[in-house]
């Protein structure tokens, strides 16, 4: 995880490994090599990763409620990956919300539908998200599971996909419906800034024993609005790497957030955007819950 606690040169950004059961969390930042952040150990993870677990644990811990998290990535080095209509319930209410084409079709998608989401959009958890009175007038919300790119490569196939993810994180897909609609694409809908909240945690891989097996719940104001487990995406993990990187070449730290279940604003009728005030609770099975206020 990322968090910012101040000593007596005054807030700094640091490196740590939570202890969630008890609620602290450990400063890494004085056993990795000066400078290191979240992208900069993943890069170096082979020879960093035995350092930070075997070090880490021995270092004094810090309770969680005395530092701010921040996004795992606060900067990722370029935009994320985001892939839309890819749980099946999900590209129906949103086929027929009629914010997607004006012929209202419920037709799933027969490949992955890719965009990118702008790296000014990351925000972290407890973060308040800007409404942009003036912007956008149709805000919404989109739990999603975060994939976070270890080992970069081109060409990756499905069968060896799993060997490029360093791990996982929540993402909440905050989106201006009107732009995306007016403006025919998504890129302006889904980057507003603090419109991607992240966090609170990156977990690595090893951690999570069957990612299909987690499930993905969303609730505003304690509403529960969105639930299902990762094995409803209609294209998986491996495949959406493999899509991705069959062109592009994935670098470390890049980020892939794999779609949304059905549930979101645009999915009611009439739709139910969010408000000033309105609290935002995304949880992920096993990556704890990431919470913004709008406001």
């Amino acid at each position: 995880m990322t968090f910012s606690s101040a000593d007596s040169a005054g807030p700094r950004r640091r490196v740590g490994v939570v202890d969630a059961e008890r609620r602290v969390v450990h400063d890494a930042t004085a056993v990795l090599p000066p400078g290191t952040g979240m992208l900069e150990l993943i890069e170096s993870w082979d020879d960093l990763g035995s350092v930070l677990r075997n070090a880490a644990g021995d270092r004094p811990g810090l309770p969680l409620d005395s530092v701010e998290l921040l996004a795992p990535i606060p900067v990722p080095r370029r935009n994320l990956f985001c892939v839309g209509k890819n749980y099946r319930d999900h590209a129906v209410e949103f086929g027929r919300s009629g914010y997607d084409t004006p012929s209202r079709s419920e037709d799933l998608p027969d490949k992955p539908i890719i965009f990118s989401k702008a790296t000014t959009s990351v925000t972290g958890p407890g973060t308040g998200i800007d409404p942009h009175f003036g912007v956008t007038a149709e805000l919404d919300y989109e739990g999603e599971l975060g994939v976070i790119i270890g080992r970069g490569g081109r060409g990756i196939s499905p069968e060896r996909a799993f060997e490029h993810v360093w791990g996982y994180t929540i993402v909440n897909d905050v989106t201006a419906r009107d732009l995306q609609r007016d403006h025919q694409q998504w890129l302006l809908g889904k980057s507003l800034d603090t419109h991607c909240p992240m966090g609170p945690y990156a977990v690595t891989a090893d951690e999570i024993t069957d990612v299909a097996a987690l499930r993905v719940e969303t609730t505003v104001n304690g509403e529960r609005r969105q639930s299902a487990p990762v094995k409803d995406l209609i294209f998986d993990i491996p495949e959406l790497i493999a899509t991705i990187s069959a062109g592009i070449t994935l670098l470390p730290g890049d980020l892939i957030a794999t779609g949304t279940p059905a549930g979101v604003g645009i999915g009611f009728d009439p739709p139910r955007f969010l408000t000033t005030g309105d609290v935002i609770e995304v949880t992920i099975t096993g990556l704890g819950t990431l919470r913004n206020r709008v406001g």
